[in-house]
């Protein structure tokens, strides 16, 4: 692995869980429920400069960073919604890159955490009151193909994950 892939990938690419238990699920339920706390402190004392700082060269800022959880995580939130009241229905993607440059990923991190909080409060409890078969629904991605629920949480949990860690291996490199 280069060095540019770990920094786009400090917690490696993401690879669905071997196995879809209860157990896993509430695993990854967990970590969707701790990351607007996890998120607080990672970005706990940075100064605005810091966190306009991008984890790698061409890559976004922790800023960025941040904002782009909310927006990810309100369109997933949405899309377990569709998947549980439609069969199969497809989702529109969305340009995250052109969506990362709009103003509001400019505005203060805690407006997105605040969000965050509300809709990974929302999402826990839609996922905490699903049964076996509804994690076997989803949804089809135009570019990914049919997704079930159960994979969606899994991608989820690591997405969480990986953009903590953009957060956090960047205060480390840089001695914040």
């Amino acid at each position: 692995m280069t060095q540019t892939d770990d920094l786009r990938f400090p917690v490696g690419r993401f690879a669905p869980p071997a196995a879809n238990t209860p157990a896993v699920r509430a695993a990854h339920i967990q970590t969707l429920r701790l990351l607007p706390e996890q998120l607080r402190a990672a970005l706990n004392g940075l100064s605005d400069a810091q966190l306009d700082t991008p984890y790698r060269e061409g890559g976004w800022s922790s800023r960025q960073v941040v904002h782009h959880l909310a927006d990810s995580h309100a369109n997933s939130f949405i899309r377990y919604k569709l998947a549980l009241t439609e069969e199969w229905p497809t989702i529109k993607p969305y340009d995250e890159a052109a969506w990362a440059r709009l103003a509001d990923c400019r505005t203060p991190v805690e407006l997105s955490i605040s969000l965050l909080d509300a809709l990974h409060s929302r999402w826990v409890a839609l996922l905490e009151s699903m049964s076996e078969e509804d994690f076997q629904r989803g949804y089809i991605h135009p570019a990914m193909g049919r997704q079930d629920l159960a994979r969606a949480l899994a991608l989820y949990e690591w997405h969480s994950r990986h953009h903590t860690a953009h957060i956090t291996s960047l205060r480390t490199r840089m001695g914040w």
